[in-house]
């Protein structure tokens, strides 16, 4: 029987709501068995218990919010405890731990704190003072066949910095997160892009909270320019959406670069895909209206991944149901052009969940953004069914005082059709339904207001550098110039 093994988990102190999210569906996914040591979940810096380090390198081999992942050796909070349990340490495993001191392996020891600057002199003072390590082979700071880390944590407040560490950490390095992935999927490097594409790292953790495995099968229904399509298929799902807006899903819309004029006709979700070596797992985009579900009730998901429009930066809208038809003046040979209308919050995310208890295999994953206001948040607010059970909730904040919160849910029973007193088994409060309008009209001034308030400020800054003999620029005005330059 293997015995449980101590490692630290070093995370980005970036995204910090949604790391214990990422952390438990992973260890869910995999099967995992894991006990977490650190109660504090905000810290940057984990001690965790694995099985063995065959477990630790698969959470590894997925982690977005992980850096990187050491062997423990000692932790203490006091310098002497340290020294003396890191001593012990190695004298008690020096049979295990004598691979790693032959005189022809090399190494590398790396001094690293958090919320603490430490010099050259410093870190220097800090590897010397472990000099009881039986340490026999040469230094290499590139390429060293050993690494090991001396950690300080100085806690999370860099106003209140407590005059000693609050943790004292040494441990060997044993793998890295994916947080390459970060850069390597870049929106800024990517074929084809929009207003709302979603960043690389937000793509990736709700690919990981949607535990998406090799060979499932990962539907977003409001697909957009395909960025969660990217990491669903990076992680080896193959991956289909649809969304209403035709422009968009053939890559004929406006560009959203601003030093593009038009789209190349190369642009498309495909061959967005295809930049990153996943264009086999692209099934195909679809241009449909959510709200009218064209999908054979057989049809089943492993996952559903999604950010649906606000009514912000896109329209929330649908194909319009007219209660009377009128006459029609179509030929048969004419193209037709079907009128939308405004689809409520509300009924969106009323749509979204039962459409996710029906096509949902058990056990799997619908993962959706929810915007908000802050001052109005409240857990009863959130979108509940019946079928689907919520998992994680992880707010990332907007601008002022929205946010919007990362939901997800995971298919709990099999679907039954509500009954006819019912006319759906979802249920979302009030308070995200005017989301869009109070974006706009809740603030002290309106945007007029604001408008005049700002060009009265430019001018009183211009007037000031005239008087005091400097030569005032326009950045506005060459920014619209360059934005006109566009379109000639």
């Amino acid at each position: 029987m293997t015995s449980w093994r101590k490692y630290i988990l070093w995370f980005a102190q970036e995204h910090v709501d949604f790391r214990v999210h990422e952390f438990d569906s992973l260890v869910k996914m995999f099967h995992l068995q894991v006990r977490r040591i650190t109660k504090q979940t905000t810290k940057p810096f984990w001690l965790v218990e694995f099985r063995d380090t065959e477990t630790a390198l698969q959470y590894a081999s997925r982690s977005i919010s992980l850096r990187a992942m050491f062997e423990l050796y000692a932790h203490a909070s006091k310098l002497p405890e340290f020294h003396d349990r890191l001593r012990d340490y190695v004298d008690a495993n020096k049979d295990a731990l004598s691979g790693y001191f032959q005189p022809n392996t090399s190494f590398k020891i790396t001094v690293e704190t958090y919320n603490k600057h430490f010099s050259q002199r410093e870190k220097v003072e800090k590897i010397e003072s472990m000099d009881y390590l039986p340490i026999e082979g040469p230094v290499n700071l590139k390429c060293p066949q050993v690494e090991w880390w001396y950690i300080e944590f100085w806690g999370l407040d860099p106003t209140a910095v407590p005059p000693e560490p609050e943790d004292i950490l040494f441990g060997r390095l044993l793998a890295s997160g994916q947080r390459h992935l970060i850069k390597e999927l870049s929106l800024k490097q990517r074929k084809f892009i929009g207003n709302t594409s979603m960043d690389a790292q937000l793509s990736l953790l709700m690919a990981n909270q949607a535990m998406v495995r090799d060979g499932d099968l990962v539907f977003d229904p409001f697909v957009g320019t395909g960025s969660l399509l990217v990491s669903a298929a990076k992680w080896g799902g193959y991956v289909l959406g649809a969304d209403i807006d035709y422009m968009m899903v053939h890559a004929r819309c406006r560009p959203s670069r601003i030093t593009q004029k038009v789209r190349e006709k190369d642009e498309s979700i495909r061959a967005n895909l295809k930049q990153y070596g996943c264009d086999d797992r692209y099934m195909d985009v679809v241009v449909a209206d959510f709200s009218n579900p064209l999908w054979h009730p057989r049809i089943s998901f492993d996952s559903i991944i999604t950010d649906p429009p606000y009514g912000i930066r896109e329209a929330t809208e649908k194909v319009e149901t007219k209660s009377s038809a009128k006459d029609s003046t179509r030929s048969e040979d004419m193209v037709h052009y079907p009128s939308t209308s405004h689809y409520s919050l509300q009924s969106l995310y009323n749509d979204l969940l039962e459409f996710a208890a029906r096509h949902l295999r058990l056990g799997g994953r619908l993962v959706c953004w929810l915007p908000f206001h802050r001052e109005d948040y409240d857990p009863k607010m959130l979108p509940q069914h019946q079928h689907l059970h919520l998992v994680a909730n992880s707010e990332q904040p907007l601008t002022g005082n929205t946010a919007r919160r990362l939901l997800t849910y995971e298919k709990s029973s099999e679907y039954s059709p509500p009954g006819p007193s019912l006319a759906s088994t979802a249920q979302l409060p009030t308070p995200s339904q005017d989301f869009r309008d109070r974006y706009f009209n809740s603030a002290l001034e309106s945007r007029k207001e604001r408008r005049l308030r700002k060009a009265e400020q430019r001018e009183q800054g211009r007037v000031e550098m005239e008087a005091r003999g400097k030569i005032p620029t326009d950045g506005r005005s060459k920014k619209c110039d360059l934005n006109k330059a566009r379109f000639i």
